[in-house]
């Protein structure tokens, strides 16, 4: 099925379907194009263009780096973990954290698995209270932010990094 996902739509306005995986096909499908390398956060930056101002995380495997477009709160939620600043009430990202650890699972990992257009695919990976396994799709962004919180490692699959990696 990921195979059918990156073929060039005909028509950009109409994105494939968030959730195109059927149960157990799911982490087969993590691995469509290629197997996931492990990076780190270097770092979160803006940079304007015009009238607008664009965010971008850097991913690095060590020898490339990945930028990534985010939203502005995504950012925020991300440099203000990195930079070890507690807000004074939880945001979004440290309550999903909080709930997926008070009923007994834990953020395995996230991948970046996918690229279609000028979008990035993402895909959390939990294990419930049981060690049961399951994969939920996500922005990378919100990915990102959650597997920060969590202390969880974060992947990129090889050939977005071979196509998009500096």
């Amino acid at each position: 099925m990921a195979e059918e996902r990156r073929e060039e739509p005909e028509d950009f306005d109409q994105p494939p379907s968030f959730f195109p995986y059927e149960e157990a096909a799911e982490l087969d499908a993590i691995e469509s194009m290629g197997e996931p390398v492990e990076v780190q956060v270097e770092a979160v930056f803006a940079a304007q263009s015009q009238d607008a101002i664009q965010r971008f995380v850097l991913l690095s495997d060590g020898s490339r780096k990945l930028p990534i477009v985010i939203g502005g709160f995504e950012a925020m939620a991300i440099s203000l973990h990195l930079d070890k600043h507690q807000p004074d009430r939880p945001m979004t990202h440290d309550l999903l954290a909080r709930v997926v650890e008070k009923l007994g699972g834990q953020v395995l990992r996230i991948i970046i698995d996918d690229f279609l257009g000028s979008t990035y695919y993402a895909k959390v990976v939990l294990e419930d209270a049981t060690a049961e396994e399951m994969v939920i799709d996500s922005r990378p962004s919100d990915a990102i932010a959650l597997a920060v919180r969590a202390g969880a490692p974060i992947f990129v699959a090889e050939g977005i990094l071979e196509q998009h990696g500096h």
